[in-house]
């Protein structure tokens, strides 16, 4: 069982950041759950069901577990097209301005699992520099909980995913980073403390994340004050 309890500062060194978008970067659970209930209801699917399931995982596969009987090519654009026209209320979430502008643009890039669309209009939506760069859900052919965007990712930056953290929000996200061999560190923004054991470290948001960089050899060392396990 993880408590909520804070405990003394951890320091993590390494040379590359891999950041989730949904609940990371940005908060847009309002205009997930609008699309999403839209789409069940066109579907006849349960929308508290879809919604739950469809969070940190790419809508494709969603859709496939949701409508198996129903192409999920076409399925996935009309997702895509209501997540997109659906942009209210999605805000930059506290700690990432700050945490962006202290890290070297070359050692950061996102892995999301929205298509690179959707996760762009989000991205511009909170103001957010976005990465010539970014991994998305047409990089890879299996997502999240599969290790493959979190292995791309760091592939993407030149380095071993060992080399790399990953901040993440979701149950899927974190177990992919952890399979992909990174240090996981989960933030408690929008899933439960008990879904996110696969983290090797929790945190409350971003502001309780520093940067303190290494010349000497280009590394990076985060400085955070996890939850106690």
């Amino acid at each position: 069982m993880v408590s909520s309890v804070a405990f003394s500062p951890v320091l993590i060194r390494c040379k590359g950041i891999l950041f989730d978008m949904d609940g990371i970067l940005i908060s847009s659970l309002g205009s997930v759950e609008r699309s999403w209930t839209k789409w069940a209801e066109m579907r006849g699917v349960d929308p508290v069901y879809a919604c739950q399931i469809a969070h940190g995982c790419r809508s494709i596969e969603t859709v496939a577990k949701l409508r198996p009987d129903l192409d999920p090519e076409v399925e996935n654009r009309i997702i895509e097209d209501l997540e997109i026209e659906d942009t209210e209320g999605v805000a930059v979430l506290p700690g990432v301005m700050k945490l962006l502008a202290d890290l070297p643009k070359s050692c950061w890039t996102v892995v999301t699992s929205a298509t690179e669309a959707l996760a762009r209009v989000r991205l511009a939506a909170g103001d957010i520099p976005v990465p010539e760069r970014i991994i998305t859900a047409e990089s890879v052919s299996q997502g999240k909980p599969d290790p493959a965007p979190y292995s791309a990712g760091a592939a993407l930056l030149g380095l071993a995913p060992e080399e790399c953290v990953v901040f993440e929000d979701a149950a899927s996200g974190t177990k992919a980073g952890r399979a992909a061999g990174c240090t996981v560190v989960a933030t408690t923004f929008s899933h439960s403390i008990e879904s996110l054991d696969a983290a090797h470290y929790l945190i409350h948001d971003l502001t309780e994340v520093e940067v303190i960089r290494v010349p000497s050899d280009q590394s990076l060392v985060l400085k955070l004050l996890p939850l106690e396990n």
